[in-house]
């Protein structure tokens, strides 16, 4: 076992005393280390005696009592402070706050090296390292035989609190939702603490934090290679589980939650490839009904959502891949919806992200898993039969949500868009207008369309127009004209301009 506060205080060659905090000598040593950093209490994983040179503690009393609150509700076994050294005078409110914390506060005498200190507390904990590479040893081997399914994800945290003596919770720091469709809610307590700080649990932004809430000791630690998943643990006991098996833990989880992405990422791409099919109406009835309930979705009552994202989130994804290759941040949305226990498919077409999802999921579930930058577009009810619909649905919904500046949009409900109440009247107007132009390059070679977009988009300019597109001045004149010939509109009007501009943002909405 480790050194406790009052054997170390005993050993006579290192001259140390108490000076407060006499209720807490049965505190257990991990460790001795050395700051004089202003916050101490950041460096503590939980059981250290804190070492300083005296540069670390506040001159005003107020200041010296919040050390030692910060430094108990970190875990820390102990303070000790060298004599004859920087430390300013140690207030009566500061040696109160020790005692009834309890903190204890050591002295160390002049000039003894805070080396020997640490070399003592090391010598004691040689047994005790032993037994922490035993149990480090059995929580690797615990990832060994969970398996990589994703029913076996809870089985695995289960025996990983076992073996640490803790309640172990891994969650979603944004929303403190369980990491896993089967995992376990946090308790009420820390729910209720955390709630208002959703996104910011961690509050100094570290990745391994010992906490003091409500009266138990909590800690939070990121699991690595998954952005916001956060393991917190709940010690059942004194003393607390070792924080360098802890960390190890915390990988075993990363580890074993990258396994069960990877297999989702190949269901992912096979439902990928049998939307693509299902859309482009390669595939009969049965087969899309028997593939789609494949994947959970039930084959007669689902809707098709399409999304985008203002602004691509940068940096790692949910499941610690880089999202270079991201659809404007959408890239994990499949995984968020398996997280929330969502069953779906999902495609990435033309930079958007088209979603099959059961029929009664909630809007604010799709917000949430899409994220604050999402706009969505979803169709109404549909079946397998009515799959190509369906998109053109959801495809004129997105297209209301980005013209009303909404978050998400349902089709046929809530404000029109263009003042067309749905795609087949947009439809029609798209071919009314640009019908003639689409049928010209489909025997020709021609850049009409593009021409026409870019000609509304720099203001009617023949000069910008040419140099967008490296071409002739000339050039640019004879395809507008070109387009007037083919629809029979005057392009000098105001009007004319006006119907092509509508029927252009229609027509580049509704591309699949």
């Amino acid at each position: 076992m480790a050194i406790t506060v009052s054997e170390l205080i005993a050993e006579p060659q290192l001259g140390l005393t108490l000076t407060a905090g006499a209720e807490g000598l049965d505190n257990r040593i991990t460790w001795a280390h050395t700051s004089d950093l202003p916050r101490l209490w950041e460096w503590v994983t939980g059981g250290e005696l804190m070492m300083t040179n005296g540069l670390s503690i506040p001159a005003e009393a107020a200041g010296q009592v919040a050390l030692a609150e910060a430094l108990m509700d970190s875990g820390a076994s102990a303070l000790a402070i060298g004599e004859k050294m920087h430390a300013p005078p140690l207030t009566d409110e500061f040696l109160e706050a020790c005692n009834r914390l309890p903190l204890p506060l050591i002295n160390i005498p002049y000039p003894l090296p805070f080396i020997a200190i640490a070399r003592s507390v090391a010598e004691s904990s040689l047994l005790e390292e032993s037994r922490r590479l035993r149990q480090t040893a059995r929580v690797y081997d615990l990832l060994r035989t969970a398996g990589a399914s994703e029913d076996h994800w809870q089985s695995l945290v289960q025996r990983l609190s076992t073996e640490l003596d803790a309640e172990l919770f891994v969650v979603d720091r944004r929303c403190l939702h369980p990491w896993h469709p089967d995992g376990q809610s946090l308790p009420v307590f820390l729910a209720e603490e955390w709630a208002p700080l959703s996104g910011q649990v961690g509050l100094a932004g570290k990745n391994f934090q010992w906490h003091r809430i409500r009266g138990r000791h909590v800690l939070t630690m990121d699991i690595p290679t998954h952005a916001n998943a956060l393991m917190v643990v709940l010690p059942n006991s004194e003393p607390h589980p070792d924080a360098v098996v802890l960390l190890h833990a915390a990988t075993v989880l990363g580890l074993q939650l990258s396994r069960i992405v990877l297999s989702l990422e190949g269901r992912h791409r096979l439902a990928g490839e049998f939307l693509l099919q299902a859309m482009d109406g390669r595939l009969g009835a049965a087969e899309m009904e028997s593939r789609l309930a494949g994947f959970e979705v039930t084959p007669q009552d689902f809707l098709l959502a399409s999304m985008t994202a203002n602004s691509p989130a940068a940096g790692v994804s949910t499941a610690g891949v880089s999202t270079a290759d991201d659809v404007g941040g959408l890239a994990d949305v499949h995984i968020e919806l398996w997280r929330h226990g969502v069953a779906s498919a999902s495609l990435k077409r033309n930079n958007r992200l088209h979603v099959v999802v059961p029929a009664g999921v909630p809007d604010d579930v799709l917000v949430h898993c899409a994220g604050a930058d999402a706009e969505i577009g979803i169709s109404s009810p549909a079946n397998v039969t009515g799959i190509q619909r369906a998109l053109q649905e959801s495809l004129w919904a997105l297209g209301s949500a980005r013209a009303n500046k909404l978050g998400l949009a349902r089709y046929a409900e809530g404000p029109s868009w263009l003042g067309l109440t749905g795609f087949e009247e947009g439809t029609a107007l798209v071919r009314r207008l640009l019908g003639p132009i689409f049928d010209y390059e489909q025997g020709q070679e021609g850049d009409l369309i593009l021409t026409l977009r870019t000609y509304l988009d720099s203001q009617r300019s023949w000069q910008k127009t040419a140099s967008a597109l490296f071409a002739h001045r000339q050039t640019i004149i004879y395809r507008i004209r070109k387009i007037g010939e083919l629809t029979g509109l005057d392009m000098g009007e105001t009007s004319t301009v006006a119907q092509l501009w509508f029927a252009l943002q229609i027509h580049e909405a509704m591309h699949q």
